[in-house]
């Protein structure tokens, strides 16, 4: 089999589309390729969609964290507390605890048993907290002279919070956000581990890659595609956060806007 026949068979096997049988024998370095890059639309799936439902409640949270009235500030203290308190390994397993008891009362929860939804909802969760908190230091952080100017503009309630505290908030905790987006992608393999199972054999890209690890007995061929893979996903990452981070600093003379940096948390 010619490595473009393995790309049409293989590429999009973790949608169901393609080959349903996983190769058994002579495994060859496109078919891990291949493979491994087809599970990687679902750690690309998992990270997308969390990042953008997580960012709207992360701003809600940061929000009612910053008020003055209980009723909005301890839920958001409790919200973090609990999310960052807890590994995320331990959320998935919790996760699907729940939503298995809850299965057993309604159909309507069978979907939440599946990696699909069930994971993407832990993960937008968790990163809702993290993000939360980096957002709360960054209202924290925002000059009283934006504020005062915006009083002194008569603006109040919504259109000051649009047009000063949210861009504001944006441009500083921007630089944070970008690597809490990169540890929430890297985080995505922790589904593999989760009780969330993989239907038909679907799965990310780490399945993939245990698997030819398990078959081949040799590991040091798939892990170090999957990190090839992670390191392009990584780059993208910054580079399309550069671009909105850019865009948040324009006003800004150029000597005083500051480049995102990548730095890696190697304990969360």
């Amino acid at each position: 089999m010619s490595c473009w026949e393995t790309i049409a068979d293989y590429a999009l096997r973790s949608q169901g589309i393609g080959e349903r049988l996983l190769p058994r024998s002579d495994f060859t370095l496109c078919q891990q390729f291949v493979l491994i890059g087809s599970g990687m639309i679902w750690n690309i799936y998992f990270g997308i969609f969390a990042l953008v439902s997580g960012f709207f409640l992360a701003t809600a949270v940061a929000v009612g964290k910053a008020a003055q009235n209980p009723l909005y500030r301890k839920p958001a203290e409790w919200f973090i507390f609990i999310f960052r308190g807890s590994p995320l390994f331990i959320q998935f397993f919790f996760a699907y605890f729940v939503f298995l008891s809850l299965k057993q009362f309604s159909p309507f929860f069978d979907a939440f048993t599946s990696a699909w939804l069930g994971a993407l909802i832990v993960l937008f969760l968790n990163t809702a907290a993290y993000s939360g908190e980096i957002f709360y230091g960054a209202l924290q952080s925002i000059p009283k002279g934006d504020t005062e100017a915006a009083d002194a503009y008569g603006l109040s309630g919504w259109s000051r919070f649009k047009r000063v505290i949210w861009p504001t908030m944006l441009r500083l905790a921007w630089p944070a956000y970008t690597n809490e987006a990169i540890f929430l992608f890297h985080a995505t393999t922790l589904v593999f581990f989760s009780g969330f199972p993989a239907t038909q054999q679907r799965g990310d890209a780490l399945y993939y890659a245990n698997y030819f690890a398990d078959k081949t007995f040799n590991p040091f061929i798939p892990y170090p595609i999957l990190a090839f893979y992670f390191i392009l996903l990584t780059l993208a990452v910054i580079g399309i956060f550069g671009l909105v981070n850019n865009r948040l600093n324009r006003h800004l003379p150029q000597d005083r806007r500051k480049a995102l940096k990548l730095k890696p948390q190697i304990i969360r």
